[in-house]
């Protein structure tokens, strides 16, 4: 527990001071508090930029994925090690991108502690003594406490200067602070004060109410547009083989399916939580809602230019092969359209040469036939052979002077 409170500590305390700096800067907590927002996305950037990268390769991978399923759909082992191998050939790192994700939640969760506890936080009271400042307003004013006290310390903050005098006597560290107490009021909105559905009625209805409402509608509505917002850039990297926008395959994606779910479960939380904590909390919310959104558009603009890269030669690619198959295909159109009947002859070129030659020898033989004639010299024809088939170029296929004892014995004794 030690340990625990320590590293808790390391986060809380050194953000404390700095929302109480911006509050003194700005003499306005609102304010401060949408600063202080701004601030934490900042520093959580280099973060958050490394998870929004992980998320963009996993996107990519998703018809790659869906082709894995469909092929070892009854065996979830070779489906794993097939999925896992694909990760390794594209190096996306499953452990390493999930836990950059965490790491903005694993901050930014205990700094809720910082928000909701201001009294210790930026008044920089020890925990025993901002109990003690509870308690006795609390005593004093019991009606201004609702049945959680997890937000005591925001309802009590604004109300130390009224019980300054019992206040006096506790062992404070800075009195002359503490006892100023804190002021959240913000564009006329008491932003310590928990909102409530009540505002029509003609004895609330003011736009101190009204916009207290309102902070919890604008946290969730946000959300929705920010999560609406990255689901569709996130779809739009899915492609398919060719470099084109495969909008069916993120569609039927898993992680589509999923994020339709929180699309509309996370903002209906966020609602109904709006409306059991401080005012200040969901003015919190919406302001990192709203960065996270401008971020995460920024990130995906920055990273999609690899992709959209890597598409273009793809698409290049596929287009370069298409025209070589168009242009082979017109070539043998045209052969067909010159030979409609499909007569073919033996182009065998050792079937060309013999021809050649034989060609050759019989220009020759005429020739010296000729000029024997002329000079009236008698030439003796030159027996021809036979062969048993009949086709010179073929002697020993079986053709019409076939002979089965071709290779018999030529014994003639008697």
């Amino acid at each position: 527990m030690i340990l625990a409170f320590k590293l808790v500590d390391i986060i809380q305390v050194p953000f404390g001071y700095l929302l109480s700096w911006l509050n003194q800067l700005t003499t306005n907590y609102g304010l401060a508090l949408i600063l202080f927002a701004i601030a934490l996305k900042l520093i959580l950037f280099p973060a958050t930029a490394k998870g929004k990268k992980s998320t963009m390769k996993m996107s990519r991978l998703t018809p790659k994925l869906q082709a894995l399923q469909k092929k070892y759909a009854g065996d979830q082992q070779k489906l794993n090690e097939a999925t896992q191998a694909l990760y390794r050939e594209e190096g996306v790192s499953m452990g390493g991108g999930c836990l950059w994700s965490f790491v903005p939640l694993l901050i930014l969760i205990p700094l809720y502690a910082v928000v909701r506890q201001p009294i210790q936080y930026m008044l920089h009271e020890s925990a025993e003594v901002a109990s003690q400042i509870v308690a006795v307003i609390k005593e004093a004013l019991p009606e201004a406490f609702g049945k959680n006290n997890y937000y005591d310390q925001m309802i009590a903050a604004p109300l130390i200067p009224q019980y300054a005098d019992q206040l006096k006597e506790l062992a404070l560290a800075n009195p002359e602070a503490t006892l100023q107490g804190l002021n959240f009021s913000f564009l006329g909105i008491d932003l310590g004060s928990v909102p409530t559905f009540n505002i029509f009625k003609w004895e609330t209805y003011s736009w101190a109410n009204i916009g207290l409402f309102l902070m919890p509608v604008l946290s969730a509505g946000g959300q929705v547009l920010s999560m609406f917002i990255s689901q569709r850039m996130n779809n739009s990297l899915v492609t398919d083989e060719k470099g084109l926008q495969d909008k069916e395959t993120a569609k039927n994606s898993q992680a589509n399916q999923t994020n339709k779910v929180m699309l509309y479960m996370m903002p209906l939380m966020s609602l109904w939580i709006g409306f059991t904590v401080p005012g200040a909390l969901s003015l919190y919310w919406f302001v990192q809602g709203l960065v996270s959104m401008v971020m995460d558009v920024y990130l995906t603009k920055k990273y999609r230019k690899i992709y959209d890269a890597e598409d273009a030669e793809r698409l290049k690619k596929h287009m370069e092969e298409e025209a070589i198959e168009a242009e082979k295909e017109r070539l043998r159109a045209e052969r067909r359209a010159a030979n409609p009947d499909g007569i073919t002859t033996n182009t065998s070129k050792k079937k060309l040469q013999q021809q050649q030659q034989r060609e050759q020898q019989a220009a020759k033989a005429a020739a010296a036939k000729e000029y024997a004639a002329k000079k009236g010299i008698v030439v003796e024809e030159e027996e021809t052979a036979t062969v048993m088939s009949g086709i010179p170029s073929r002697p020993y296929c079986k053709g019409r002077n076939y002979d089965p004892n071709r290779y018999a014995s030529q014994n003639t004794e008697e």
